[in-house]
């Protein structure tokens, strides 16, 4: 059985979705091909169920890329308030969490239906349990595949790769989508997990992993602000919870600045930002000892964990010089991770199809007419909350414009 339409699209995760229905309201006649029983699967489980389906401070900044200007054209044609329209179309109640975070008020099954409404009035089709067996083109692409275990060919003179990263292996995460890139010609910014926990180096792990379960408001940031020392992105500090885990450290300061840390470098952790831990001490009436400053340090800390790292750090003595020197320990304590939780604790996937490759305006790539990515799979990772979801928006969009 051979169909044939205008523009394939493998994947039906957000910009897959997006990009159909963007192609389809233009008159293209699209099928998407989906590996999976049920379209979306991680739109449904992201923000806890909520889906964080957009920030409203997204901006250039918020994503890290090999060419940190690739994107602005795909985000600045299709923004946050672009999104959100459709959203207030659909009469889906949403709200705002902290630092510009869009969170639907029921859950991410709305989204879902909004996409597969959109989707049904752009008349896409979308063919699921669909395992592709080949991808070739001579005059137009060929793809060979199982769909419900029967074997069956699919042809359009466009393809557009949506498959997504390496993140979530347990969703059904795979290499396919670097794997066509390859074979089609085109180079790949080694792929790394991003916003993932990071775990403790051996030392560290003796000392603090009991603390599992505390949080606290910590600035992260780290030393080497770029994964690709041929470019730069500027790596901001991330003023936000730190969780302790058995294993190491999460939460979103340190999902935030997992995305820029390196292997075998440091991340720097104020623990206290903004507070003069020792400040107390310029009172000659407070007394210098370890159980004054374990209670001036449980002022901005959890207690155990005050408790805990001045036993680690406590000075040898309580002179002005001693305290300022703890002090200033405390706003930038170093940690090394030996590692992260990988692919199975990471929210998404760094690196990708090199930017390079690709047009900025059309996601198409300059190698081969008619092929195009978009979403995770490119070298475009955004920061934790609901960038990675305007990513998917906006490049679907840009591609759906195009094909």
């Amino acid at each position: 059985m051979t169909q044939t339409f205008d523009i394939l699209i493998l994947g039906a995760g957000a910009a897959g979705l997006m990009c159909a229905i963007e192609a389809g309201k233009r008159g293209r006649r699209v099928a998407i091909l989906e590996r999976a029983e049920r379209a979306g699967k991680k739109i449904l489980i992201s923000g806890g169920g909520r889906c964080n389906f957009t920030n409203l401070h997204c901006r250039p900044e918020n994503f890290i890329s090999a060419n940190p200007h690739f994107a602005k054209s795909a985000l600045s044609r299709y923004t946050p308030a672009d999104f959100i329209a459709l959203v207030e179309k659909h009469r889906i109640p949403y709200h705002e969490k902290t630092l510009g975070q869009l969170f639907c008020d029921r859950s991410s099954r709305d989204i879902m239906t909004m996409l597969e409404s959109e989707c049904a009035s752009a008349n896409v089709r979308i063919f699921l349990n669909t395992k592709i067996e080949d991808v070739s083109k001579s005059s137009e692409f060929a793809i060979r595949a199982t769909h419900n275990s029967q074997a069956c060919e699919f042809r359009a003179p466009a393809l557009v790769v949506a498959t997504g990263g390496l993140s979530i292996p347990k969703m059904g995460a795979t290499s396919f989508g670097y794997d066509l890139a390859r074979q089609f010609g085109l180079a790949i910014q080694p792929p790394r997990p991003a916003l993932v926990p990071l775990v403790f180096n051996h030392d560290d792990s003796t000392h603090y992993s009991d603390l599992a379960g505390l949080s606290a408001e910590v600035e992260a940031s780290c030393l080497e602000s770029s994964a690709n020392s041929q470019h730069s992105n500027s790596a901001p500090p991330f003023r936000e919870k730190m969780l302790f885990t058995h294993r190491g450290l999460s939460g979103p300061a340190i999902l935030q600045i997992s995305s820029y840390w390196k292997p075998k470098t440091p991340i720097t952790l104020d623990l206290a930002p903004g507070n003069q831990l020792t400040g107390a001490f310029a009172d000659p009436k407070l007394p210098r000892s370890l159980a004054s400053l374990k209670s001036e340090f449980r002022k901005a800390l959890p207690a155990r964990l005050a408790d805990r790292w001045l036993d680690r750090h406590a000075p040898s003595s309580f002179t002005n010089q001693h305290l300022a020197a703890l002090q200033r320990a405390a706003h930038a304590w170093n940690i090394t991770p030996s590692g992260t939780e990988g692919y199975a604790k990471a929210e998404v996937t760094a690196g990708g199809i090199d930017t390079n490759e690709l047009s900025a305006k059309a996601m198409e790539s300059k190698k081969v007419p008619g092929l195009f990515f978009i979403g995770e799979v490119v070298d475009v990772t955004g920061h934790l909350g609901g960038f990675n979801f305007q990513w998917a928006w906006a490049s679907g969009v840009a591609a759906g414009r195009a094909v």
